[in-house]
């Protein structure tokens, strides 16, 4: 049970590893495109080339499409980012539970956003818990635990990509386990909860210390992207690392070294509005940004 990419590694580890998928569930196919013709989930898509049946309800509350799942009979479900509430009678169907991929080092980022959070917040490392699904929000007992450090200079679509292989390595291990395994509960301290990105968010204040800016940068990319404006111009700020210098807050001091609040970011990839994502020596080769110019005003 699962619908975008994040999900797609951990299906083809249980395919691969010789587990019989009974079903795949994905959410519905959505319009997408400049023609919105409707697309279905990169899950979807995924599972239709592996010959495997796709399911594709726009809810799961409805007691026939609760008593259809039932009636595969699953020994267990594998749910990572599927995106719907599964409602009581569905974690109760398979014989062995519902058993979740989640992006973080539970109880630590709970919730929607666990990479973003975790790139933007400094943490130095991360990991994926496989965890048995419970009623309340990622609250249940985890039966395996791999950590994995943050680099310095990863990105949020970096880390999702690593993250996506290991959880699929690891819930082959957990069923390979499954026996063995004893679920241990979640401690009540360390609570974090990874909140929904908001577009609110993604507006950069100069004001603010170089590293803060700089896990914004990197912890919102790529989507839906840091920016400020250049030239009445939206420009989002796509990959960074930290730098020397000190100057007016938003100023360009060299190359795309621009100041903060304290301290410095460089930015290494950006994206013009009404152009591509491009490295910064591609960027300035195309719109030249002397010392003194200032992002972020108007």
């Amino acid at each position: 049970m699962g619908t975008p990419d994040f999900a797609v590694p951990a299906l083809e580890a249980l395919h691969g590893a010789g587990h019989e998928v009974v079903a795949v569930y994905s959410q519905p196919p959505r319009p997408a495109g400049r023609g919105q013709k409707e697309r279905p989930s990169p899950v979807h898509a995924r599972a239709l080339e592996l010959g495997l049946e796709v399911r594709h309800p726009k809810s799961l509350r409805d007691p026939a499409e609760q008593a259809a799942f039932a009636a595969l009979g699953a020994e267990v479900a594998v749910v990572v980012a599927y995106g719907l509430i599964l409602p009581q009678p569905v974690l109760d169907a398979p014989a062995r539970g519902c058993l979740n991929i989640h992006a973080s080092l539970l109880p630590r980022w709970r919730g929607a956003a666990p990479i973003h959070r975790a790139v933007m917040a400094g943490d130095a490392e991360t990991g994926i818990c496989i965890m048995a699904m419970e009623a309340g929000l990622d609250t249940g007992p985890v039966l395996l635990r791999r950590a994995t450090p943050i680099g310095d200079g990863e990105t949020t679509a970096d880390l999702h990509d690593r993250l996506a292989g290991i959880g699929g390595a690891l819930i082959v291990e957990a069923l390979d386990r499954l026996d063995d395994l004893v679920p241990a509960p979640q401690g009540k301290d360390g609570v974090t909860y990874a909140a929904k990105i908001d577009k609110d968010e993604a507006r950069i204040d100069w004001t603010r210390p170089a590293a803060e800016i700089d896990r914004q940068i990197r912890g919102l990319s790529p989507f839906p992207g840091a920016w400020t404006t250049l030239g009445g111009k939206r420009l989002k700020l796509l990959r960074s690392r930290l730098a020397n210098g000190a100057g007016a807050p938003g100023a360009v001091l060299e190359g795309f070294v621009v100041a903060c609040g304290t301290g410095a970011v460089e930015v290494t990839e950006a994206q013009i509005e009404g152009r591509g994502r491009q490295g910064a020596n591609a960027f300035l080769n195309g719109t030249p940004m002397p010392p003194g110019t200032v992002l972020g005003e108007g």
